[in-house]
C-alpha cells in the first residue's frame, strides 16, 4: 500500500464522516455512499496485489490471490446500497411531508436539556448559599 492510496482512503473517511454528522438527509446519504467507497478502496488495498485464482492445484498457493477481502468489498458495497435506499425513502417522506429533509430536534431531547440547565443552575445556587460571605468568615475568626 502506498502513501496516495492511504490518503485518498483518508481523504474519503474524514469527508464521509463530516457528512454524515450533518441535519440534512441527503448530505447523511452523501456521507454513507462516501465512506462506502472508502471502505471498498480499504478493503481492496488490503487485500493486496492481484494473483492467480484461488482454485487448488492450479497455481502455488503463494501465487493465489485472498478471495476474502473481495467478498468483503461486495457485502459492503450490498450495505452500501441497502443504506442509500433506506435514506432515500426517509429523505421522500421527509420532503413530502414537512417540505426539507432537516433532521429536527427531538421533543424529549429538549426537555431533558431543559431538566439538566435547571439542575446545574439550582445547584449553581445551592453551592452560592452554602459558602458564608466574606465578612461572616471573618466575624468567625
Amino acid at each position: 500500500m502506498n502513501l496516495t492510496m492511504a490518503l485518498v482512503v483518508a481523504v474519503l473517511y474524514s469527508i464521509g464522516c463530516y457528512l454524515l454528522m450533518q441535519r440534512s438527509l441527503m448530505r447523511v446519504l452523501l456521507g454513507i455512499v462516501v465512506l462506502g467507497h472508502g471502505s471498498n478502496l480499504l478493503l481492496q488495498l488490503v487485500g493486496g496485489p492481484p494473483g492467480r485464482p484461488a482454485l487448488v492445484g492450479h497455481a502455488p498457493p503463494e501465487a493465489m490471490s485472498d478471495p476474502l477481502p473481495q467478498a468483503m468489498a461486495l457485502t459492503a458495497i450490498v450495505i452500501t446500497f441497502a443504506l442509500s435506499t433506506f435514506l432515500l425513502a426517509l429523505a421522500y417522506r421527509s420532503w413530502t411531508l414537512l417540505g426539507h429533509d432537516e433532521v429536527r430536534d427531538d421533543v424529549e431531547d429538549r426537555r431533558i436539556r431543559r431538566l439538566e440547565r435547571r439542575l446545574v443552575e439550582s445547584e449553581e445556587d445551592s453551592a452560592e448559599d452554602a459558602e458564608p460571605e466574606p465578612e461572616q468568615r471573618e466575624a468567625t475568626r
